[in-house]
């Protein structure tokens, strides 16, 4: 047998993912309750990386939380807690995303549980994710009178370097847990043309001959922006006069959501009817190639669900056979669910879900794990399945509500970041895995999350020294916006204060890390030359 050089990488990265396996990182570690992780990598910087969460606050209402890392997740910031627009309210639905120039954007909602008000919100960072801007409204819960469209906003931004580079698209739906709602249902479109200060007025996203109709109540749409800056949304349907069989339908827009072109992406009369089952589906566009759509779901065609792709390579016009990417025996009554995937920026392409094929039945309600797929750019076939995370996971009751399992993955420079909500501590927290293609098993260090280290930075700004407090530091390492270390120290020897000379600096914003005996803290700094104290 002829076996190519491809072939050989390909086989070579399964065994040794196979044999790498450390520990997953608890990155929320709360008391209580973390849900609904979202993960996004500078495209800039793929060792910066931003996550969010929600979770529970004492004496509060559910709030979104996030962290973030320079170095790769080998260490991460504080945790930082998003504050509500309105104390009554309860905050949900996170999701991030960089623009071209590393900012960082997270959309959620912030509401009133009975929906009487509450709004989608989009915050920006402007340093990496450690602290956010005032929130600025997108759609408002009676934007659209007795339809409240405040439900699962998913954000796309412009990174194209063309005229709209910079736009920021968020998508949006009606709400599940609130009560059935008069039809018809519509997914929802808004967008923002001067970086995030403010939002255009919304529009329905679908349209007559391609409406999602009467029958599906949450129409949600998944989204992304080529690299050419042509928009993709991809939403269900089932209108029986457009299609005798329920759909998946593409809107594209090549002038920043102005119009929309349409076409059939997927027709199915086999639907997923467990209850349980975390159906959500994704399109993703490759950054090597502009034409090159993917689309990842969940289908029974076997009689139990699995995980399916399709593709397009003339911008949506045209689909191929969907293709089973979980490569357990078909029929063998395991589910999966709970999919993810992305491009890196040569275009291999990663795919994640949760698997129980080592679980004891067909149902929802067993042992599941974290599994994975890749396809190497320039090749037409996923590698074999590898597991991701460490541990078979034992079911548990509160996976049963609604968004309290999910998974978020990204590809970048030839490594898999992921993040997901497991149980196996009896409670549900928020876990970091990083994998390069070749094996290599990066971060393996559970992180103390909510008991971290306070520390104090001063004189901030300064001109040439400054000075770093906290319970015994043993590590101190400065980075640049771009992620580059300008300065790193270990220390052997105790001591809670430590003088930095930072004088070969340019003037600029950076950020320290303190590493002490209980974990990691991390400060944005100010170099400015001509300070005095």
């Amino acid at each position: 047998m002829i076996v190519n050089k491809t072939s050989l990488a390909m086989a070579l990265f399964l065994v040794t993912s196979m044999l790498s396996f450390g520990q997953n990182q608890n990155i929320s570690n709360g008391t209580v309750f973390d849900g609904e992780p979202y993960l996004a990598v500078n495209p800039a910087n793929a060792r910066h990386m931003v996550v969010a969460w929600m979770g529970y606050v004492p004496f509060n209402y559910i709030a979104i939380k996030t962290r973030v890392t320079f170095d790769g997740g080998a260490t991460w910031s504080t945790v930082h807690p998003l504050p509500h627009v309105n104390p009554a309210y309860g905050s949900a639905d996170p999701s991030l995303a960089f623009d071209s120039q590393g900012q960082v954007f997270l959309s959620f909602i912030d509401y009133k549980a009975d929906l009487d008000s509450g709004a989608v919100y989009v915050v920006q960072s402007e340093d990496g994710g450690l602290s956010w801007g005032d929130p600025v409204e997108v759609i408002n819960a009676h934007s659209d009178p007795d339809k409240y469209p405040v439900d699962r906003p998913w954000i796309s931004i412009d990174r194209s370097g063309n005229s709209n580079d910079g736009n920021i698209y968020i998508t949006t739906m009606p709400p599940k847990v609130f009560g059935p709602l008069p039809p018809p249902y519509h997914p929802y479109f808004t967008s923002s043309t001067d970086g995030g200060e403010s939002f255009n007025h919304w529009r329905y996203l679908d349209t007559i001959n391609w409406l999602a109709g009467n029958f599906i109540p949450q129409p949600v749409a998944t989204n992304c922006v080529s690299t050419d800056g042509v928009f993709y949304a991809i939403y269900p349907s089932y209108v029986i006069s457009q299609n005798l069989y329920a759909q998946f339908i593409l809107a594209a827009s090549t002038d920043a959501g102005n119009s929309f072109s349409y076409h059939s992406v997927y027709e199915s009369g086999e639907g997923v009817t467990d209850t349980l089952a975390k159906k959500g589906y994704l399109v993703r566009s490759n950054p090597a190639d502009a034409d090159h759509l993917v689309f990842f779901f969940l289908n029974k065609p076997y009689g139990d669900i699995d995980i399916f792709m399709t593709e397009s390579f003339d911008k949506g016009v045209n689909w191929l056979e969907p293709v089973r990417i979980n490569d357990d025996p078909p029929g063998n009554k395991r589910m999966q669910d709970l999919v993810w995937a992305g491009f890196d920026g040569d275009g291999d392409l990663a795919v994640t879900w949760r698997d129980r094929r080592n679980g004891a039945d067909s149902t929802y309600e067993t042992a599941s794990e974290i599994w994975g797929a890749i396809r190497l750019k320039n090749t037409t076939s996923f590698s074999s399945n590898f597991r991701i995370s460490d541990t078979l996971i034992a079911y548990d009751t509160i996976l049963a509500y609604s968004g309290n399992d999910f998974m978020c993955m990204q590809l970048a420079d030839d490594t898999l970041n992921a993040v997901w909500g497991d149980t196996r501590n009896g409670k549900l927290n928020i876990w970091f895995q990083r994998t390069s293609l070749e094996g290599v098993l990066s971060s393996v260090n559970q992180i103390a999350a909510e008991q971290l280290p306070t520390a104090l930075v001063y004189p901030n700004p300064f001109s040439s020294d400054i000075i770093v407090e906290a319970d015994d530091i043993k590590q101190i390492i400065v980075f640049d916006q771009s992620g580059k270390i300008v300065f790193s120290q270990a220390y052997s020897t105790k001591r809670n204060q430590r003088l930095v000379n930072l004088n070969h600096l340019p003037d600029g914003i950076f950020f320290l890390h303190v590493s002490t005996v209980n974990g990691m803290a991390t400060k944005k700094i100010y170099k400015k030359q001509g300070v005095s104290h």
